[in-house]
Order: structure tokens, then sequence, then C-alpha cells
């Protein structure tokens, strides 16, 4: 069975080949891109990749424009932070070879983060959703970010062994441009809620020690704590924004100041 492979993308120039270069195997790769404004539908095509234009109306909007695009029965689904890895490239051919058992698949991730393999911190292995799966037979809930997704088939979903890579943050400048855009999208999530900032910085620090104690990210030295602490910031700004949304505060504002008329001249 042929597969296609999507991959989704906005600005990623300095990741777009790594990702794709991954995956050179599968036969068809689609990059769905949100009108990047660097090199990265140039690098994706001299790849080999085809390049669609989707705007921009959420990630779960993205992936299904993307996954209209892809022409063959079975998708493989990478972000520009993943990159198949040939174990995983091995199993899902060997899947594909015969009848799959399933029609949706987990696949595991690895990360990499300051300089090491990731074991806690919930990051190993983690999953999000289904990255192998059968052409209709699962769709994105179209939310704006974070989003869920709806099976479409009576199988359950089943689960790959082996892992692929996840280089979330290649510097502490991605790893505060990341908590600022996702909390500014999750915002969208809680409109329907009034929240204060102690609202905020009670979710915050959940959201560190969930990350930090609970899924032991103290075991991984610091990469552990900046991992719980970018997660208390995402949280924490998340809500901080819905407070400021709904307060509307306005800012100071004055006329415009000349010289008075008794002032004294130069």
């Amino acid at each position: 069975m042929s597969i296609s492979v999507y991959i989704i993308a906005y600005n990623e120039a300095k990741k777009i080949s790594d990702t794709i270069n991954s995956v050179l195997w599968a036969d068809e790769i689609i990059v769905a891109d949100s009108a990047s404004t660097d090199e990265t539908a140039r690098i994706a095509q001299d790849l080999g990749a085809r390049v669609v234009q989707v705007p921009f109306h959420g990630f779960g909007h993205l992936r299904n424009q993307a996954i209209k695009s892809c022409t063959h029965e079975w998708i493989f689904s990478l972000d520009t932070d993943e990159q198949c890895t040939p174990d995983v490239r091995d199993e899902v051919l060997m899947i594909l070879s015969g009848t799959p058992a399933h029609d949706a698949y987990l696949v595991p991730r690895r990360n990499y983060f300051m300089g090491r393999w990731i074991k806690h911190s919930g990051w190993y292995p983690n999953f999000r959703q289904p990255q192998l799966f059968r052409k209709g037979s699962m769709k994105y809930v179209e939310s704006p970010v974070h989003e869920g997704y709806e099976l479409l088939t009576a199988k359950p979903v089943g689960r790959l062994e082996h892992a692929i890579w996840q280089i979330p943050f290649r510097d502490f400048e991605e790893v505060v441009k990341k908590a600022n855009r996702y909390s500014s999208l999750g915002v969208l999530k809680l409109a329907d809620q009034r929240v204060s900032m102690a609202t905020a910085l009670l979710h915050g620090i959940w959201s560190f020690l969930k990350h930090y104690v609970a899924k032991r990210g103290f075991l991984d030295g610091w990469p552990g704590f900046v991992i719980a602490f970018g997660n208390f910031e995402g949280t924490f700004y998340r809500y901080a924004k819905r407070f400021e949304q709904q307060e509307m505060w306005a800012l100071p504002k004055q006329a415009p100041l000349h010289r008075r008329s008794n002032s004294p001249s130069k």
C-alpha cells in the first residue's frame, strides 16, 4: 500500500529539511504551508515535496486541509520538530505490507532538549494524535491549538513499538516564542470563562508541579526544570491574557502637548 506524509509548516526554514529528509521513503510528501515568509516552501520543493498553501485558521483546520491534499490510502503525519527514524520507517512499511490490524496508530516520541534525550517530565514516551492512519478513519477537532481528534472507524487505535524523534526547541528563544504563541492561541479556548490573576497563578503552579514532581521532571536535571517552568509560563500567560481580554484595560491617553503661551522662549 502506498503512503503519503503530510507536514504542517510556518516559517520553518531551519527545520523543514531534516523532517523531509527523514521521510524520503514515502510515496508522497505534502507540506501544508501557511504563507511562510522565509525559505520554507522553496526548500521543501527542492527536496521533492508538494507544497500546498493553507490559510491558518487553527491547527485542527490546518491538519484537516492537509489530509485532503494527500492522495494515498495511508497517511503518516509529522510536524517540523519531528523526524522519522529507521526503526519507525521499517515498522510502518512492515504494517502496510500486510493487512493492518488497526486503521489508526499512535506513534511514541522521544524528545531531545538542552543537549540530552529527556527520560521523564512526561516527554518519554509521549504521544499526540494518531500519526499513522488510513485516510478517512479520523479527523481533527478544529481547535486553535492542542487539537483533539475524532475516530471515524470502529477499530481501536493501535500503537507503534518504535519512537520517532522530536526536537521541540532548538534554543531558549524558541521556548519563549512557543510559550507566547501557544498561550495566545489557548486564550480562544477560555473565551467563555471568567478568570482572575489568581486563577492564572494557580493554574501555572499546578502545571509546574505536574511536570516537575508528578512526572518526575526533577530527574531530568536543569532540562526538567526548564520544561516545567516553560509549562508554568505558557499556562500562566494563557489565563493572564484571557484576564486582560475580559478586563479591556484602556491605556492612558493625553491631549497633544504644545508649549504654553507664557513659556520662556529660547
